[in-house]
């Protein structure tokens, strides 16, 4: 009996349209990716045990350098308008006499380290160079000083937006000094803010105990 020939079929395969949806997705991430500005100033924070991450949107970040230096950042990506409203708020009630075009600059900016009076000297700085400029921070005194204000125009101004639940981060580096601390947590104060996150770099559990325990369980 002859024996029946089974035909053979070609093991190609076209990867043709798998490189091509594989460059449409390289490209949706490069696209749709926000990089965050390099810090202009560079701060070691203390360690401590945790798995919480910090948000980075709806956020007021306030920093602390090794000389105590104060900074102040606003991270708003769902609401832009909100640094239009703190500068608008700023200029009402310090008369800084920021313009339109200087405003565009603060949205880009990493962080404001000046007093009221070098603001406007700053915000027309390149933001590419704004690195290169070395700022006093902002003046504070045992009621809050000037950073008073930055809270209280960032608050209204979440408020305005519709963003009731703004998140109050504390940045501070190993060297800065106590007083200056407690002067932030002044100006927070007078602002009715009583509830901040201090940001630090995570570090492992020691082992054995029950965080840790509870930490590997969940791995």
């Amino acid at each position: 009996m002859p024996s029946v020939k089974i035909p053979k079929k070609s093991t190609n395969v076209d990867m043709t349209p798998f490189v091509d949806v594989a460059f449409l997705i390289l490209t949706f991430f490069i696209m749709a990716t926000k990089f965050k500005p390099p810090s202009p100033v560079e701060v070691t924070t203390p360690s401590s045990v945790s798995a919480d991450k910090y948000p980075d949107n709806d956020a007021v970040m306030i920093t602390i350098d090794k000389d105590s230096k104060v900074y102040f950042t606003v991270f708003s990506e769902g609401a832009p308008k909100v640094f239009d409203d703190i500068i608008g708020s700023i200029n009402a009630t310090n008369n800084t006499g920021v313009t339109q075009s200087e405003t565009n600059n603060f949205k880009k900016m990493a962080m404001v380290g000046v007093p009221f009076s070098q603001l406007r000297g700053l915000l027309q700085t390149p933001v590419d160079q704004q690195k290169n400029v070395k700022q006093a921070g902002i003046p504070l005194d045992s009621t809050g000083g000037e950073l008073t204000f930055w809270i209280n125009a960032a608050k209204k101004a979440f408020i305005t937006e519709g963003k009731h639940k703004l998140t109050y981060l504390i940045k501070g580096d190993n060297d800065s000094k106590y007083p200056t601390f407690k002067m932030v947590i002044n100006a927070m104060r007078k602002n009715e803010e009583f509830k901040y996150q201090l940001v630090t770099t995570p570090e492992e559990a020691p082992k054995g105990t029950e965080y840790f325990n509870k930490v590997k369980a969940t791995k």
